[in-house]
């Protein structure tokens, strides 16, 4: 994306207020927009930071917005996302903005919400670009690119290294979009500085994961210098098999989401640096594009495809935090 369209994006939230304004004269007070943010596990602390985002900005304008806030109880529960957007449906939401479970899995229900009328926006993790052609639909995609900033967490980590050096990858699911995509960035990353990628597999976003297949890459690679961790909670697990393994400061652990969880670890170097992608402000901008179209009623083919948001690298001394124009 050009940085003039993310500014324009910045700005076009930045001026939130000006579209509610509009909403206001477009719609009697009683005619509020209905709007719906679906996430994955309400588990994950980084959905938990994006649903208190969405409240927050719903507490500024709930004379013209009724909102409602949804989750699974697991990262890949697809049955359970796709419940409620059919609930949702039934109750003649005006918009649903969803950060979806599966990038392909979902696209059937997400189409059947654009069918009968409903606004559809993804935030966090896009919908399958093929998928989408297949079926003749664009749904917008509002978040950050997570190819970019697993780049940047990577570059940062070899810069502690040497060229040969060896590393091992800790991904997401197979199948999760977010997770392959920060896979590619953290490959290009090592490529580019001649770090060696001695392993690479696959968890569930959870700490359980990380810390079960980074003891594995430990045991089997007893030369690794660094693990390279697709979200904050495997990172957490990884840092706990650093310690198992008698090999603190020696392998340097890298995470993804800057969750508050993971604060101390960078103050005490057991984690070296993690990419904040702005969570909370991610769903501010799916909500306001959302709301915008409602007011603006635009149709869902009308929407641009994809509006990025920053991420930053975060290493220790670093505050937790939102810079608005931080990239």
């Amino acid at each position: 994306m050009t940085s003039l369209a993310r500014r324009r994006l910045l700005a076009a939230c930045a001026l939130s207020a000006c579209g509610f304004t509009r909403a206001r004269d477009a719609r009697a007070a009683s005619d509020k927009a209905t709007v719906a943010l679906v996430m994955k596990s309400l588990n994950d602390p980084f959905v938990a930071s994006m649903i208190d985002g969405a409240r927050n900005y719903q507490r500024h304008y709930a004379s013209q917005l009724d909102l409602t806030t949804h989750g699974t109880t697991t990262d890949h529960d697809v049955a359970g996302q796709t419940h409620i957007v059919e609930t949702l449906i039934d109750a003649k939401t005006n918009a649903i903005v969803i950060a979806p479970v599966d990038s392909k899995a979902m696209l059937p229900v997400a189409a059947k919400a654009i069918a009968a009328g409903v606004i559809v926006i993804a935030i966090d993790n896009p919908f399958d670009e093929a998928a989408q052609e297949a079926a003749n639909l664009t749904i917008p995609f509002v978040g950050p690119d997570s190819r970019r900033g697993a780049k940047l967490v990577g570059a940062y980590l070899a810069s502690k290294l040497a060229a040969g050096d060896e590393v091992g990858i800790i991904e997401g699911p197979s199948s999760d979009r977010n997770s392959q995509q920060r896979a590619l960035g953290f490959r290009e990353a090592m490529n580019a500085a001649g770090v060696r990628i001695a392993d690479s597999d696959s968890g569930d976003w959870t700490s359980a994961s990380g810390k079960s297949i980074a003891l594995q890459m430990l045991y089997a690679h007893p030369t690794l210098r660094g693990l390279l961790c697709a979200n904050d909670n495997i990172a957490m697990g990884a840092i706990d098999a650093v310690r198992i393994a008698g090999k603190k400061g020696r392998v340097l652990v890298t995470g993804y989401n800057n969750i508050d969880a993971v604060q101390p670890m960078l103050d005490d170097g057991r984690m070296l640096a993690t990419v904040e992608q702005f969570g909370a402000r991610q769903a501010v901008f799916g909500l306001d594009v959302a709301v915008k179209a409602l007011v603006e009623r635009r149709r869902q083919g009308d929407l641009s495809p994809y509006m990025e948001t920053p991420v930053q690298l975060v290493t220790k001394g670093q505050a937790k935090g939102f810079r608005f124009g931080a990239s």
